[in-house]
């Protein structure tokens, strides 16, 4: 199979985990806090583990093969780090004008006294709920490039970024479903619309590549990285460990994350033996 097409279903198989925190909501009647601390927590410390040994690291190396000095390769991924950090920083200070996509939603809000015949009267959840399912698909894009790129780059590394991703993105799932599902009263349009915004994550692969396409090289590539390595620690930092705390204890968490670095040393350490 072309390494194109495959980068390019793990990625839609990544975003469209927001359709399983939706089916979560569905079936299951409490919000398991301690697990769904403990993932968020994994993923994090997936993340923050691969960007600086992995993402970051890789990002000089190709710029010391493009011909760079070893002192403009560093400072070049340098910069690109923060650009990636800086960049993510604003789309996320843009979509938390309209909506949180990363505020704790519980299962719980499924079953409020009255059910949904009552909530639909609030509108204002409906616009609630398609206010985050828009922000989440914002959020989403420049995830999905950064993806797509890094499978491309490095199938192991990629494979673990998606994954983490993919944790990521269930809880997001969640706070998308519950307000639409109470403002509407139909579980399918609440799936519908979480399972929707998930594709953003493939369409900024798509879109990005057939953009940055004539343009890749090595040195492309290697800044490209950096930045992808900046967006995930600002993931990371600004929302995966803060709702990680919110869901369960602090402690939990910090386990997770402590988890994650070492199953992704591990996996590291595995695919270069």
């Amino acid at each position: 199979m072309e390494p194109v097409l495959v980068a390019f279903l793990v990625t839609l198989a990544a975003g469209l985990c927001t359709g399983i925190g939706s089916a979560f909501a569905f079936f299951t009647r409490h919000t398991n806090r301690a697990l769904l601390s403990l993932a968020l927590g994994f993923s994090a410390g997936v993340m923050i583990y691969v960007s600086f040994v992995e993402i970051l690291p890789k990002a000089r190396q190709s710029l010391l093969l493009a011909g760079e000095s070893e002192l403009r390769a560093l400072s070049t991924a340098t910069i690109g780090f923060f650009a990636g950090m800086l960049l993510i920083a604003a789309i996320d200070r843009v979509v938390a004008r309209f909506s949180d996509p990363h505020e704790g939603i519980s299962v719980e809000l499924m079953d409020v006294a009255g059910g949904p015949t009552e909530i639909t009267r609030r509108a204002s959840l409906r616009r609630v709920g398609v206010l985050v399912a828009v922000a989440v698909a914002l959020h989403n894009f420049p995830e999905g490039l950064g993806t797509f790129l890094v499978l491309l780059k490095d199938p192991a590394v990629g494979l673990a970024l998606a994954g983490a991703i993919a944790i990521h993105n269930i809880p997001e799932g969640i706070a998308i479903s519950v307000p639409i599902y109470h403002a509407t009263g139909k579980r399918s349009k609440a799936f519908l619309y979480s399972f929707s915004s998930g594709l953003a994550e493939p369409l900024g692969a798509v879109v990005g590549y057939l953009i940055l396409r004539p343009f890749i090289d090595e040195t492309t590539f290697a800044i490209i990285f950096a930045g992808v390595a900046g967006v995930m620690i600002f993931i990371s930092l600004d929302q995966l460990l803060p709702a990680a705390r919110e869901y369960g204890r602090p402690h939990l968490a910090i386990y997770g994350l402590m988890v994650g670095m070492m199953v992704m040393a591990g996996s590291l350490v595995l695919f270069a033996a």
